[in-house]
């Protein structure tokens, strides 16, 4: 059995043997894909279709972009102190129609680049452009997790977001719905806002409160908006802080909108094989209308960091995502609760295409539905990323992926 071994320190020098080793890839995927706040992937140079978009909107807003320049205040400045449950929206996509979308993908990008603040659209951090939603819908993807950076939609804590950048969260959304695509939407910050953890003297918990208060009041009115996932990966120093911070994240969340789901993830990068060790603590967890799922990531290599620089020549136990996993789902059938993968990627190699194989499949007799890391079109020659090869052709990681889309039967989150 192929354990996972990795810890702070190992995960930080694979991250930095990837760059080292191979400089075409812009990041390595364990981690959120590409690193932690202190070093982000670094996105491929853009083409003219990566500039900024032009902003649309659904419909009218009611709740506009902030203008007028930032503040930075002393204190929390919440919005209004009424509780505003959220309108009517579409159904819940994955409740009681008999089919759960086990397969997703995760869409990086306006992430990128958190060494450079705020950064330029387009050169640092990239969304998609017009139609690139469509592209997977017409492949069958339903769902998307999207990063957001923390520092760009909200520069000064507690106080109003980026125009441009909660602008062109906007425009995503607007895209999302026209393409019948539903978004998760995943705060990429590994516990942690400019450096500082939450619970820190710097970061309160009631600046993190603060944030998902606003984010939810903003969007929860949105059709493509289908769940939050509250924090990317905490991890180290963040572990410790992370149930306490959980908890106002939820609190913050429900002020505005009282439907959605709120995906959970586990301290220690959210490791599939290392719940047991943390999640006990997110237990005590309370959401007023009882629907939260645990999200945990998994990587197939040695030390399950998602930089894959292995040797070739390295034997890869075919069962080593299903070994990674088991930890996750037991927790999950011992307790009652559901689950999701939120990461999980491999490269183009046949070893690790038979270990995911088997993943999926055991992912699919469980319920549990998974987002791929990683789609997005600024990932350049990125061996993780599932964006077809430059002569229009299928990646192998995507072949494999849709085997499984739209199978399971599964009428909502598992395990079973």
């Amino acid at each position: 059995m192929i354990l996972e071994s990795r810890n702070p320190a190992k995960r930080w020098l694979s991250a930095i043997a990837c760059i080292v080793v191979i400089s075409a890839v812009q990041g390595c995927g364990g981690g959120g894909g590409g690193g932690s706040s202190d070093g982000s992937p670094q996105p491929a140079q853009p083409t003219p279709e990566q500039q900024p978009l032009q902003l649309i909107t659904e419909t009218p807003s009611s709740n506009p972009a902030p203008t007028g320049s930032v503040t930075s205040p002393t204190k929390a400045q919440p919005v209004e102190e009424t509780t505003i449950v959220s309108p009517a929206i579409k159904p819940d996509p994955n409740l009681g129609t008999g089919m759960l979308n086990l397969i997703g993908l995760n869409v990086a990008g306006a992430e990128f680049t958190s060494g450079t603040l705020p950064g330029v659209h387009g050169t640092h951090y990239f969304f998609p452009k017009a139609g690139y939603f469509d592209k997977w819908s017409a492949k069958g993807i339903r769902t998307v997790r999207f990063p957001i950076k923390w520092e760009r939609l909200q520069p000064a804590l507690n106080g109003e977001f980026d125009p441009t950048y909660a602008g062109l969260i906007d425009t995503m959304f607007t895209q999302a719905a026209q393409a019948g695509i539903d978004i998760i939407l995943d705060v990429h910050n590994y516990g942690r806002y400019r450096k500082n953890i939450i619970g820190s003297a710097e970061v309160p918990y009631s600046a993190y409160k603060n944030l998902l208060e606003r984010i939810a009041k903003r969007w929860q009115g949105r059709s493509s908006l289908y769940a939050y996932d509250i924090m990317n990966e905490p991890y180290g120093s963040a572990d410790a802080t992370w149930p306490t911070a959980a908890q106002a994240g939820i609190d913050g969340v429900r002020r505005y909108d009282r439907q959605r789901p709120i995906y959970i993830e586990g301290q220690s990068w959210a490791s599939a094989a290392r719940w047991p060790q943390y999640g006990d603590r997110l237990l005590s967890l309370n959401d007023p209308i009882d629907n939260l799922v645990f999200s945990a990531h998994l990587y197939l290599d040695s030390d399950a960091s998602g930089s894959y620089v292995d040797s070739p020549d390295a034997t890869v136990d075919p069962m080593v995502g299903v070994k990674r996993a088991q930890p996750f789902v037991n927790w999950l059938k011992k307790n009652y609760k559901r689950g999701q993968i939120g990461e999980s990627g491999i490269p183009n190699d046949p070893r690790y295409l038979k270990a995911m194989d088997n993943l999926l499949g055991y992912l699919q007799e469980n319920c549990i539905p998974m987002t791929y890391w990683a789609a997005g079109t600024a990932w350049g020659n990125y061996k993780l990323s599932v964006e077809p090869n430059k002569d229009g052709t299928d990646k192998a990681q995507w072949t494999l992926l849709q085997k499984y889309l739209g199978k399971g039967n599964c009428s909502t989150y598992g395990p079973n």
